[in-house]
C-alpha cells in the first residue's frame, strides 16, 4: 500500500501529460478544427490564440503539480551534472527557436488572428528542416533531457518518458494532416528527410 500511495503521483503526472498530449493532437487535427470552425463562425480566427492559451496553461499546471511532489533522485545531483542538463536544455532551446525561422510566429501563436484552414502556411524545408522533419520537436526532447539531468528526480524522468511515449503518434497524426495539406510536396519530404535524428547529410 505504501508503495502504491508512492508512485500514484507519477502515475497521475504521466496520465496529466498523456492527456495534455491527446488533446493537444486532437484539437490540431483538421476535421476537428473544421467542425469547430463550424461552431465559431467568423470568431474562428481566434481559435489559434485560445488553443496556444490553453496550451500553456496546460504545461504550467503540470509543472505546478510535478513541483508538488516531494523530490526522489534517481542520480546524485552534481556539479557535472547540472553542467551536462544547462548544455542540453540550451542547445535544445536553440533548435527550438531556430526551428521557428521562416514561419510567422504570431501566427503561430495566434496573435495575428486569422482562419487557418483557408490560409495555408508553405511547407518549410530549408534551414533545420533540411536535417529533420520535426526540430522543434528535437529540440523538446533535448530540452526535457537537460532538465532531468539537471534535476534528476522521478518527476523529471516522468516528464521526459511521456514525451517519449507520445511523439511517435504525435508525428504521425501531424503527417498526417501535413499531408492532408501539401500532398506529393510533403510525401516526399517524408523520404528524403528523418524525423528527429538526423541521420545522413542533407
Amino acid at each position: 500500500m505504501r508503495f502504491i500511495s508512492s508512485t500514484m503521483p507519477y502515475f497521475y503526472l504521466f496520465i496529466g501529460w498523456m492527456l495534455f498530449y491527446a488533446s493537444h493532437s486532437y484539437l490540431a487535427a483538421l476535421n476537428i478544427k473544421r467542425k469547430i470552425q463550424g461552431i465559431m463562425g467568423n470568431s474562428y480566427k481566434w481559435y489559434r490564440l485560445i488553443y496556444s492559451l490553453v496550451s500553456i496553461l496546460g504545461v504550467f499546471a503540470l509543472l505546478f503539480y510535478s513541483g508538488t511532489i516531494p523530490p526522489h533522485y534517481l542520480l546524485n545531483p552534481t556539479d557535472v551534472l547540472q553542467y551536462i542538463g544547462y548544455m542540453l536544455a540550451t542547445f535544445g532551446t536553440i533548435i527550438s527557436v531556430k526551428s521557428m525561422k521562416g514561419i510567422s510566429l504570431k501566427r503561430f501563436i495566434g496573435l495575428a488572428p486569422h482562419d487557418d484552414l483557408k490560409q495555408k502556411d508553405s511547407l518549410v524545408i530549408d534551414g533545420l528542416y533540411r536535417w529533420v522533419r520535426h526540430p522543434l520537436y528535437a529540440g523538446l526532447v533535448l530540452i526535457f533531457l537537460g532538465y532531468f539531468f539537471f534535476l534528476p528526480t522521478v518527476a523529471s524522468m516522468v516528464h521526459l518518458i511521456a514525451l517519449l511515449v507520445y511523439l511517435p503518434f504525435g508525428i504521425y497524426f501531424e503527417e498526417k494532416k501535413l499531408i492532408t495539406l501539401h500532398g506529393p510536396a510533403y510525401i516526399d519530404f517524408q523520404k528524403s528527410v528523418p524525423p528527429i535524428i538526423p541521420t545522413k547529410k542533407p
